[in-house]
């Protein structure tokens, strides 16, 4: 069998670790005799399309490793989403430089350009073998019990929160932060890891899992408001009401669509502020502040999980030893393992691609503003070590002497 060529290239939105995905690919190509060059594509499927390679063959181990610690996607991404056609001009490209691989690192709908690809190879008699690698800070791919990126988004997460709500406890008010999850909260459930005592924030949460209804909300505020004088808040991006229409939409008519006409969710603060706008002139509370975490969760070069890093990169390794050993296309799926371990399989492309994970309802509390305890022991050995803990004083009051 002549060398192999493979070509690497990176799709959506980039993470703390999406680059360690792309040096396990690399090593692990390094340590086989069957695999001679390897490429990457700048700028994902678009850079295959436009003949924008790289050849990665040259780059150092050191200078790998480096680049494998750094966040962002080191090849360029895209938001492409590839049909049959586009997948056919893609192929062109791949022939013509002999390509016996094709890794792509990205989520569903990554996995979903694979699986193209890997029809039209099939269709056109051309050998290829196709492997979609995961990622997405959503956690949202079905069939794995977490993807790559979660992790270390959701430990960023964890300690905004932790701030956000010392902050809050010692300025009292409202403070509602907007965390990504278009179609499933994991993210916006990490929040809940940020409490230590039962009147830490944030006291709510709200999920796409969930119904999203602007009376209950103003009213669990108030409530909370009442109890405690101040309310830390957490809203996935992507909440609706019971016709699934997004909340920002009805609540900010004008916000923003992006190019396929869908109601621009990240990026945008319409919906933290249309949801303070409701407090304040319903409420009447003065002190109401909101924040859209928006992509400092996903690239936050300050809080990445050890965890993170190593899965990431053993996906990424495990990649090129089932394109060797497996025949067939597929994805790389995370297994959980025991009290905490990881195994990892080769899913069928059409198990991943296009579908999406939600919270599964052992996760969400019955109140649907809160987790339960399964989920926090299920993020917790995802978030790594070394996590910081905020301290608060201990000292005792002294008795008060004047009567007023």
């Amino acid at each position: 069998m002549p060398p192999l060529k493979i070509l690497i290239a990176q799709g959506g939105g980039p993470t703390a670790v999406i680059n360690q995905s792309l040096a396990g690919v690399c090593l692990a190509a390094r340590h086989s005799a069957a695999i001679e060059t390897v490429y990457g594509a700048r700028y994902g499927v678009r850079g295959i399309l436009n003949e924008d390679l790289l050849d990665l063959t040259s780059e150092t181990f050191t200078h790998l490793e480096s680049v494998a610690r750094s966040p962002g996607a080191a090849l360029g991404s895209t938001r492409d989403k590839p049909d049959a056609a586009y997948c056919r001009e893609m192929l062109k490209v791949l022939k013509a430089h002999e390509i016996s691989h094709f890794y792509y690192i990205g989520g569903n709908d990554s996995a979903d350009t694979v699986r193209i690809v890997s029809e039209q190879a099939r269709a056109s008699a051309y050998p290829l073998r196709c492997i979609h690698i995961p990622k997405t800070i959503d956690n949202d791919l079905v069939g794995n019990d977490h993807t790559p990126g979660f992790p270390s988004a959701a430990r960023f997460v964890v300690q905004a929160f932790t701030g956000a709500a010392l902050d809050n406890e010692s300025l009292p008010g409202v403070y509602v932060a907007v965390v990504m999850g278009r179609h499933a909260g994991f993210l916006t459930a990490a929040s809940t890891l940020a409490r230590r005592l039962p009147a830490d924030g944030p006291h709510l949460i709200y999920l796409p899992e969930r119904t999203f209804d602007p009376e209950r909300f103003v009213a669990d505020v108030k409530a909370v408001h009442e109890r405690l004088g101040r309310c830390v808040v957490a809203v996935s991006e992507g909440v609706h009401d019971a016709a699934g229409v997004p909340i920002v939409s009805k609540l900010a008519p004008t916000a923003e669509r992006d190019p396929h006409g869908n109601v621009q969710l990240s990026g945008t603060g319409a919906l933290a502020d249309a949801l303070c706008a409701q407090i304040r002139d319903r409420l009447g509370i003065k002190r109401v502040r909101g924040e859209t975490f928006g992509y400092l969760q996903r690239s936050f070069a300050g809080c990445v999980s050890d965890v993170d890093q190593r899965e990431a990169f053993e996906v990424g390794e495990r990649a090129v030893r089932f394109a060797l050993s497996a025949d067939r296309d597929g994805s790389v799926s995370i297994k959980r393992v025991g009290q905490y371990a990881v195994d990892y399989e080769l899913a069928t492309l059409e198990t991943v691609a296009g579908r999406t994970r939600v919270m599964e309802e052992h996760l969400i509390d019955p109140s649907g503003t809160d987790v339960t305890d399964a989920f926090h022991a299920y993020l917790q050995p995802l978030l790594g070590s070394g996590l910081p803990e905020a301290q608060r004083l201990r000292a005792a009051p002294v008795a008060k002497r004047l009567k007023r």
